[in-house]
């Protein structure tokens, strides 16, 4: 069972490409300041842009790289069409990731049913660990409490991340008579999810600070919640600039601007940062340290 500080990474690009160099970099840089798990090709990872065999190589590289080590992988293999994402699951699996992320099937507007179909279809395909994705601001649907309590009872989804924005949807998850795991999906919600008992985090900030995220996800699973709550208040500024243009916008523009990827690039219909937004950036990023 994954469980900790784990980073949606970015894909870097050169030329319209995977830039597969930069993208093993990135990895080793997770695992060298000690994230627990990566995950690669989700929604920062501009998945739903990708090709899938540029999907596919993204999984096999992060599980290449974090073969031998104690970094995990979550490897994203989300899709709005359900034979799909049990073939990117399935894939996954094989390759050797740990476990699957899948996020609620966009466009399509299933009904609660449909979504519990969808899930069971995947994980009655794989034998590793499923983590359900719940980002409604972006996939219209969303899990309800009661059908997510359902999904709990298929052996292997294990857990969810939590992308709604809300912590009442967070209480009620925590409080099912269940053994679902609650994950952060929003970086300014890291603290609230785990103090509310909250298994790990998935952050977008982790790419840019991956000691940061891990020593508060660490600390406030230990039990020491005055450490990540200063780590918290500390993370405030970046975590809000980061958001301020669609995901994964900010947060490559940051990386480029602190030389963690060699060209800013990124997939139609996605493009470059406002001049405003890279402004923000570079004022924010000077009461930062980050590490190589």
């Amino acid at each position: 069972m994954l469980l900790g500080a784990m980073s949606a990474l970015v894909t870097p690009f050169k030329d319209g490409r995977i830039d597969t160099q930069s993208y093993e970099y990135l990895i080793k840089r997770q695992i060298r300041y000690g994230m627990d798990a990566c995950v690669p090709v989700g929604t920062t990872g501009e998945s739903a842009t990708l090709s899938h065999a540029e999907h596919k190589e993204c999984i096999e590289i992060a599980v290449g790289v974090c073969k031998n080590t104690s970094t995990k992988v979550l490897a994203g293999a989300g899709s709005n069409n359900t034979t799909e994402a049990i073939e990117l699951a399935q894939f996954a699996q094989k390759c050797g990731a740990d476990a699957v992320l899948s996020v609620v099937p966009y466009y399509n507007k299933p009904t609660q049913e449909g979504l519990y179909r969808h899930y069971k279809a995947i994980a009655d395909s794989i034998d590793i660990p499923l983590m359900l994705y719940n980002v409604p601001s972006r996939t219209v649907v969303g899990i309800e409490i009661e059908t997510a309590k359902r999904l709990s009872e298929i052996p292997n989804i294990y857990a969810i991340k939590e992308a709604s924005g809300s912590m009442d949807r967070v209480c009620a998850l925590a409080n099912l008579d269940s053994s679902l795991k609650v994950f952060s999906g929003d970086d300014m919600m890291n603290y609230s999810i785990l103090s509310y008992g909250g298994s790990g985090v998935i952050s977008v900030t982790g790419n840019l600070l991956p000691r940061d995220i891990a020593n508060l996800c660490h600390s406030a699973m230990s039990g020491d919640l005055s450490t990540s709550f200063a780590i918290s208040k500390k993370l405030y500024a970046i975590n809000r600039a980061l958001f301020v243009q669609s995901n994964p916008i900010p947060i490559k523009a940051a990386m480029y601007l602190q030389g963690l990827i060699k060209s800013l690039e990124y997939r139609l219909p996605l493009c470059e940062p406002s001049k405003e937004c890279v402004d923000l950036l570079e004022k924010t990023l000077k009461d930062y340290e980050v590490q190589e």
